[in-house]
């Protein structure tokens, strides 16, 4: 695979064999004022998602896929050949949340696929977790790094000076329709502030849980972003239901 490449001096120091490796995610182009919407497309229609992101992509800021190989969480979701057919239908930004024991063996194929951000498991392990990031790095794509509800916050922190994104679920993992855990918000207040300086560029993702109940709680503990559902899906009022996002 090639890579996105500048002579420019490498400020981030994101280089790979004296290259500097340019960011071409679209991830990175959200807007950092305001709350953001990565709607989740396992709660759309599965049987007409074109219809799904149609309806949806005036509103969402990104789309998020769910990926599982039915061991490293119990379902089986998105795979690389669905995301790339949907890929020609909307301009938003692909979120791809790897729910797998092995990332490494399949970044490549979800980045040809059209992702912009992979987001990979801490629990896999620090070295496959490490260098699923590098990986996504090395191709010009954003990384963030996934926490069950049981994971300790600090098992991040070897990773927060590369990536772009901190997932933290809010239930139970690869299961819908859970309720927002308890040490939800906690966890979200205690990660704004392990990240410190870093949350002018690492965005709290919030994932699990998004209710309209929930969600100004979420916001208000620290959450840059959610990853709405049925919230979204089942709205018969989509300006509404975005307005009212959107002013959180």
């Amino acid at each position: 695979m090639s890579y996105p490449r500048s002579t420019a001096p490498c400020l981030d120091g994101t280089s790979h064999r004296g290259w500097c490796i340019l960011n071409t995610s679209g991830w990175q182009d959200l807007p950092h004022t305001r709350l953001l919407a990565d709607v989740s497309l396992w709660s759309a229609d599965l049987a007409n998602l074109a219809a799904g992101i149609e309806r949806v992509d005036p509103f969402a800021d990104s789309f998020h896929l769910d990926v599982s190989d039915a061991r490293f969480a119990p379902s089986l979701l998105f795979f690389p050949d669905l995301i790339r057919a949907l890929r020609p239908l909307t301009k938003r930004p692909f979120h791809i949340h790897l729910m797998v024991e092995r990332p490494t063996t399949i970044i490549e194929d979800f980045v040809t696929s059209g992702a912009d951000l992979i987001t990979v498991h801490a629990e896999v392990g620090k070295s496959e977790a490490g260098a699923a990031i590098q990986a996504i790095v090395r191709v010009g794509r954003s990384a963030g790094l996934a926490l069950r509800l049981d994971t300790p916050l600090t098992a991040s922190e070897p990773y927060l000076d590369r990536i772009d994104a901190l997932l933290l679920l809010g239930t139970g993992l690869g299961v819908k329709g859970q309720d927002l855990a308890p040490e939800a918000c906690d966890r979200l207040v205690s990660a704004a502030s392990m990240l410190g300086e870093r949350r002018a560029r690492v965005r709290l993702i919030a994932d699990g849980g998004i209710r309209s109940h929930t969600v100004p709680l979420l916001r208000r503990a620290g959450a840059d972003v959610i990853v709405p559902g049925s919230l979204v899906f089942q709205s018969q009022n989509l300006v509404e239901t975005f307005s009212w996002l959107r002013a959180l």
